[in-house]
């Protein structure tokens, strides 16, 4: 049973140290049932050690994890006292009340939010976006790479076909233009007895997955959210014709140069299929690379990992990610702000990125060793620097929901043009924003 305490207010309250609780409480730590959480079980030993307190965990599959705790947030329920949400639910978590306010706590722990990489604040904390009103943490920075057969790569077989066929050496893909020509080059391709094809890459209808594959293009090929000086102005920026060749980019990489039977992958697919040695190519978040390294099939050497490569409109990728907030039902909210001061310490952030976590403290990835700490560490840091996120508004639900369908249905059913599906994504996000009174 809980120990029942005073809840605090968004703004203050009483701020209790760690190891100076008068009594022991339980918490639950809600999460994605993934590696990383794992790994912060473990972790949090040491808090439990400290502290007196208990910690128990409630991991939710990814494909269900949206609704199952966007459904506990909103009834109010009392099973989380922390929650590691996604990215793109803090603004509507904020709004609703769903999370306390975090500054003065920050500011009575000397908890800066300057200490975190700007991107993680923006992407998991700040609500409204631009402004110093933090309702999280960064617990897990995580953006969308790509891991290669680096073992093939090296070949001098493939390597000597490869530049017959495209007139230049088989190197990592730099560009959208070289990731298609690396991608097609591997399609079909007899390696080792084995027929295997170019690249795993998201499609996934039922919750995010084709939106957080599709933006790896989209955003490289110019397409924009809104116009930057009019919030809500969509029109000849969604539907741009620098957005259409981005579509039109993401539908030929799945028609061309992916395995047969993958029209509704996501990250444990992708996972599989390169494990399992089908693809060259694998698009998937930073959270996978320590599991690739230690596979017995494809780690130890035998992969490489690349940021996302630029296009001829910018260079970004789809960040991942998220913070971690104090859920405003709970009535174990001291306790759970001693874990958010624990985790904030740089040494449990050092602890964090070497169990497999990913650190988003300054101090752990801007240390001289970080790049060289992890064969995939380089990686890491060249993608959060270009990273960019989806809506993190309110009712970001609606308007994903529209676009895995616009997008699913021409990329993966072949339904109409890329215009066509990004003009009616236009129409369905700018009705989304009218129901709530923003335009």
């Amino acid at each position: 049973m809980k120990t029942r305490k005073v809840m605090l207010s968004a703004a203050a309250g009483a701020l209790v140290a760690v190891g100076q609780t008068a009594a022991a409480d339980e918490l639950t730590l809600c999460w994605a049932a993934w590696d990383p959480a794992n790994a912060l079980v473990e972790l949090s030993k040491d808090f439990e050690a400290q502290s007196g307190h208990t910690m128990s965990f409630e991991f939710v599959p990814w494909p269900n994890f949206a609704d199952r705790m966007l459904n506990e947030l909103n009834s109010g329920g009392q099973l989380c006292d922390l929650m590691i949400g996604d990215s793109q639910w803090i603004g509507g978590a904020a709004e609703s009340g769903h999370y306390i306010k975090m500054n003065d706590f920050f500011e009575a722990e000397g908890i800066s939010m300057d200490d975190f990489l700007p991107a993680t604040v923006t992407g998991y904390a700040e609500w409204p976006k631009g402004t110093p009103n933090y309702w999280a943490l960064p617990a897990y920075a995580d953006v969308v790479g790509w891991t290669y057969r680096k073992d093939w790569f090296e070949r001098e077989d493939i390597r000597a076909a490869f530049q017959d066929e495209y007139g230049r050496e088989l190197t990592v893909p730099e560009t959208q233009a070289e990731l298609m020509e690396v991608a097609k080059f591997f399609q079909g391709r007899e390696i080792d007895g084995r027929t295997v094809y170019g690249a795993a890459i998201y499609t996934e209808r039922g919750s995010e997955g084709i939106t957080m594959g599709v933006t790896n293009a989209l955003y490289n090929f110019g397409f924009e959210y809104e116009n930057p000086d009019q919030p809500y102005d969509l029109a000849g920026y969604v539907n741009s014709p620098e957005a259409v060749a981005g579509l039109e980019f993401y539908k030929e990489l799945y028609d061309c140069c992916t395995p047969p039977g993958s029209s509704d992958w996501y990250m444990s697919e992708n996972i599989d299929a390169y494990k399992s040695g089908q693809v060259a190519l694998q698009m998937n978040f930073a959270f996978i690379w320590p599991g690739v390294e230690a596979d017995p099939n494809v780690g130890g050497g035998k992969s490489g990992y690349f940021a996302n490569p630029e296009g001829p409109g910018g260079h970004f990728a789809q960040l991942g990610g998220q913070g971690i907030s104090v859920v405003s039902y709970s009535d174990s909210q001291d306790a759970a702000l001693e874990y958010i001061k624990w985790f904030a310490q740089p040494e449990i952030q050092q602890r964090w990125w070497d169990m497999g976590g990913a650190s988003a403290m300054r101090s752990v990835v801007e240390d001289p060793g970080f790049a060289t700490s992890q064969p995939y560490a380089q990686t890491f840091l060249d993608s959060m620097a270009i990273v960019k996120d989806f809506w993190a508004e309110p009712s970001y639900a609606s308007l994903l929901l529209a676009m895995q369908d616009r997008v699913h249905d021409y990329v993966i059913a072949g339904n109409g043009t890329a215009q066509e599906a990004l003009d009616a994504l236009v129409e369905d996000w700018t009705e989304v924003f009218e129901d709530d009174g923003k335009i």
